[in-house]
């Protein structure tokens, strides 16, 4: 169930407490797993951990959307250019523009989409 009122998601994150983001998705064997931090009108926060090999094929968003990277190191194709971000590093992922994601080796980042 998506929640876009003002009201913290079940699969959220308490607030006024303290978290080690890198600790809230764990990876999993051939898979992507993602964890809503915060889904509110305004914007969502996303955690995602990648498993080696595996992606997020290629899609647009009508908003800008910020890749923090937690973890390792992420492969991202923007508007067919790629570019390489490691642990510490963000990318401003262009509203409308055509981008993907690839784990060459297992990663986690943070997704931050502000919808306006």
């Amino acid at each position: 169930m998506t929640q876009h009122d003002d009201q913290q998601p079940a699969q959220g994150v308490a607030p006024a407490t303290v978290n080690a983001l890198v600790d809230l998705a764990d990876y999993q064997e051939g898979s992507v797993v993602s964890r809503t931090v915060i889904d509110k009108r305004a914007g969502t926060v996303t955690l995602f951990a990648f498993d080696r090999g595996q992606g997020l094929s290629e899609h647009t968003a009508p908003y800008d959307a910020t890749v923090y990277i937690l973890e390792g190191e992420a492969l991202i194709t923007i508007d067919g250019v790629p570019i390489r971000a490691a642990q510490g590093q963000m990318v401003i992922m262009p509203a409308n523009d055509p981008h993907a994601l690839k784990a060459e080796e297992r990663f986690k980042m943070l997704l931050i989409m502000i919808r306006s």
